[in-house]
């Protein structure tokens, strides 16, 4: 009998695992990411890179068996929806992210999974399982690519494709040789350059190609579309094209026994990349502190013990201050905070935090805890007097490892769904079916919750 391959043993995985075989800590965490990317793609729609691709798919048509979130929630093709509205998601950088390899995968899961759900008519508990699989599956194939992927130049929404793949495969129920041919196929259709997604409109893009993959290749496989059923381990294959060679025979071992939306899970809290949300928290706690004003402040030197790109210095736009650090510690440091309204051109332009900008030096050295930081940082201020204040933070906030809690996920949602023209009794009303989606029966009530406004 012939050995199962990666894709097999994935797919065994999506179709045989249960909600009632996951720590009650992922359940809640797959209700999380729900909201944060609601919440993220309310904020997202406001935006033009959203807008056209949304123009695009309304203007394509099809079979009208999901919906895009918010505006008109005009009828679209399941693919459509989930490639509109995962990429308006991503479009505000404020979803989530996996902290080892700075990997979207909430957002096409979360995409993926509503679109069908909304399809099939799937429970609320049916869309949280997906989720779940989809962020395990992702996560697990992400563990085999940390040291590759962007090391050799390609974005990690190559890997977040697979949430989609995975969840979609759930949802409509393939069984695992299904799944795993939906897998296989997501493996050869998807792509992203990491330096154009740091630069352009590309970075949304790819989150949206990459729902919008991984939700057809479970389609095709639906039909009975057939992939490279090895495609994952085969020579010139997934991992060792993309990958830094690791072993993934081992690492898929982990699947069920280390869930990665409890180890490497972050929901973003606040606007723009990941791994440096921590330099703004540190840059803030040193700068109160130390009661700094901005001209009070000499010089800020950070460093990130587990990243090493560097980032644009002197960013004017969204795109530029979401993978900025500079951005971070200069805006953490002049307003003793970081918050929503930092992606914002009031702050991107303020002159006090663009003073800092030449102030602000990157110091890449030996941490010799190095291991105990995921995406965190070390920031040191010198005063003009002479004081140097220095702060550390291990994790960011919205870290799975730091502890996540409803009242912070509650803050996002109330911050963001406004930006979509959403009634405060709509936020009120899908949060809470939010809070409780394992029991909600149907998963068209929640976003009827937020499409149809109260009378």
């Amino acid at each position: 009998m012939m050995q199962a391959t990666l894709a097999q043993r994935y797919g065994e995985f999506i179709v045989s695992t249960k909600l009632a075989d996951m720590p009650p800590e992922a359940v809640r965490n797959g209700q999380m990411l729900v909201a944060s990317t609601l919440a993220s793609a309310a904020l997202g729609s406001t935006l033009g890179s959203s807008r056209t691709i949304r123009r695009l798919e309304v203007e394509r048509g099809g079979k009208p068996l999901a919906q895009a979130w918010f505006g008109d929630w005009e009828g679209l093709p399941v693919v459509a929806c989930a490639r509109v509205n995962a990429l308006m998601s991503d479009a505000a950088a404020s979803d989530d992210s996996d902290l080892r390899n700075i990997v979207h995968s909430g957002t096409p899961a979360c995409a993926a999974a509503l679109a069908v759900g909304q399809e099939v008519g799937a429970s609320g508990a049916e869309v949280v399982e997906a989720i779940v699989l989809g962020y395990e599956v992702a996560g697990n194939i992400n563990t085999a690519m940390v040291g590759g992927l962007q090391r050799k130049g390609f974005h990690g929404g190559i890997v977040a494709s697979f949430a989609a793949a995975a969840a979609a495969a759930r949802l409509m129920r393939l069984d695992a040789q299904g799944a795993a041919h939906a897998l296989a196929l997501a493996a050869t259709s998807m792509g992203g350059l990491h330096a154009a997604a740091a630069t352009s409109l590309a970075r949304e893009y790819i989150a949206g190609n990459a729902a919008m993959m991984g939700v057809q290749g479970a389609q095709a496989a639906r039909l009975g579309y057939e992939g490279e059923i090895a495609t994952f381990e085969m020579s010139r294959g997934f991992f060792q094209t993309l990958g830094p060679g690791h072993d993934a025979n081992a690492v898929i071992g982990e699947l069920g026994e280390k869930w990665s939306i409890l180890s490497e899970l972050g929901i973003k809290l606040v606007p723009g990349g990941s791994p440096f949300h921590a330099v703004a928290e540190a840059a803030a706690m040193a700068a109160h502190e130390g009661a700094l004003r901005v001209e009070d402040i000499r010089q800020i030197v950070f460093t990130l013990p587990d990243y090493p790109f560097p980032g644009p210095k002197h960013p004017t736009d969204l795109i530029g201050i979401a993978h900025s650090p500079f951005y971070f510690a200069a805006a953490g440091a002049a307003d003793h905070d970081y918050h929503w309204e930092h992606a914002f051109p009031g702050k991107i332009g303020d002159p006090r935090i663009r003073s800092l900008f030449d102030r602000v030096t990157r110091l890449d050295r030996e941490v010799p805890d190095k291991a105990s930081y995921k995406s965190g940082a070390i920031v040191s201020i010198e005063t003009t007097d002479g004081r140097v204040i220095e702060k550390s933070v291990q994790y960011p906030k919205g870290a799975a490892l730091r502890g996540i809690g409803w009242d912070e996920i509650h803050a996002k949602y109330q911050a963001l769904i406004p930006y979509a023209d959403v009634g405060q009794v709509e936020v009120d009303r899908s949060f809470a079916l939010i809070r409780s989606l394992p029991e909600v029966p149907d998963v068209r009530q929640l976003l009827d919750s937020l499409s149809q406004p109260s009378r």
